[in-house]
């Protein structure tokens, strides 16, 4: 497993994990209350004025981390320039883009740690409901951990079937990929019955 968390230091590692979850909201929510074009590019430059402040190498992992979302953002493009409606396509893809990149900074500057810790706070309340908020707590920074280590899983099976063939891959590395997250989740079970299951955290 891997850490989305930047190795890179900044002063943002030590706000509260609450703080910037809140300041993501709201600052998600201003992008969709304020449609303009001119506000969704300078929202968009404004963060990523905020990627150049720690340094260049903080700069280059985040960035490297966006990189995911280029494919959505041509294909929204495309979309509305066939459909005639440049404008909307333009502020839809600067918004998405700039709330995408919100996310990353507080995922690069909040480790998973802090995030289970506010979990476990926020559903504390919910626990006399009797569902399973501790499995809750363990599964959301699990998906966050393991999804970019399936994709980049994903992106070697594609090297290694364009190295070995010219045609597309398609469909061929679809089962290849599953036995390879089945591989995981058992190696994950196996860690989890190690060290007690999924068993709720003792109460504060």
């Amino acid at each position: 497993m891997i850490s989305l968390t930047s190795p890179v230091k900044t002063r943002a590692h030590n706000w509260p994990a609450g703080l910037k979850l809140l300041g993501l909201a709201a600052t998600t929510t201003l992008l969709f209350l304020i449609p303009g074009i001119r506000f969704q590019a300078a929202a968009l430059v404004s963060v990523l004025a905020l990627y150049t402040i720690p340094g260049r190498h903080f700069l280059h992992h985040g960035l490297r981390q966006l990189r995911v979302i280029w494919p959505f953002v041509a294909l929204l493009l495309v979309w509305h320039a066939i459909a005639g409606n440049w404008p909307e396509g333009i502020r839809t893809a600067l918004r998405m883009t700039s709330a995408v990149a919100i996310a990353n900074l507080v995922t690069m500057t909040t480790s998973l740690g802090d995030m289970t810790d506010l979990l476990h706070r926020l559903f504390r309340p919910l626990r006399r409901t009797g569902l399973p908020f501790g499995i809750i707590e363990i599964a959301i920074p699990l998906v966050i951990r393991f999804t970019p280590v399936l994709i980049g899983k994903g992106r070697l099976l594609l090297d290694a079937w364009r190295a070995r063939s010219p045609r597309r891959a398609n469909w061929h590395i679809v089962l290849p990929m599953a036995l390879l997250a089945l591989d995981d989740a058992d190696h994950l079970a196996e860690a989890l019955r190690a060290r007690g299951g999924l068993n709720p955290r003792d109460e504060d």
